[in-house]
């Protein structure tokens, strides 16, 4: 468990961090158990957003409005929860960080063009197609802390292709 800690808090022996990500990490008043609950309060709050937002989708007459707009503000509760463990400025790096950077850009343009088509717009089917394409940026995003897991899926995918 202090290893876990260690690595979520970016004390995993690489001190190449500047001194305002060892300032900010070190300014922190959060304990190991409050950031604990705060993950995991936010991320049940944005798996909930997104299983609500699911069942909306069928509601007549604005439930798919309803659904990206819930399962935009779930994806946005699941990303932040995970500040929680390794601090915003942890996180912000590590999102911008090359193998996961073009996802961030994906993914975070998708949720700001899932709001605009649902409200500004008012097309549900960009509204829909952006919600596919959040839930698949969200995807390969979060494969990208898992090691290899992008190689197995494209694997995966060109056998199953061929």
């Amino acid at each position: 468990m202090d290893k876990l800690k260690k690595v979520l808090s970016g004390q995993d022996g690489n001190n190449d961090d500047g001194d305002i990500l060892q300032a900010a990490n070190q300014a922190s008043t959060l304990g190991w158990g409050t950031r604990m609950k705060g993950f995991i309060a936010c991320f049940v709050l944005g798996v909930l957003c997104s299983i609500l937002g699911t069942c909306l989708l069928w509601i007549p007459r604005g439930g798919l409005i309803l659904f990206a707009v819930l399962y935009t503000l779930g994806n946005v509760a699941s990303l932040c929860s995970t500040m929680f463990l390794m601090g915003p400025l942890n996180q912000l790096k590590r999102m911008c960080a090359k193998e996961r950077a073009l996802a961030t850009a994906i993914m975070l343009t998708c949720l700001v063009l899932t709001m605009c088509s649902a409200f500004w717009w008012k097309n549900n089917g960009l509204a829909l197609l952006f919600c596919i394409l959040q839930f698949l940026a969200f995807t390969w995003y979060g494969l990208s802390y898992i090691p290899f897991a992008r190689d197995a899926v494209i694997k995966a995918f060109s056998v199953c292709l061929k």
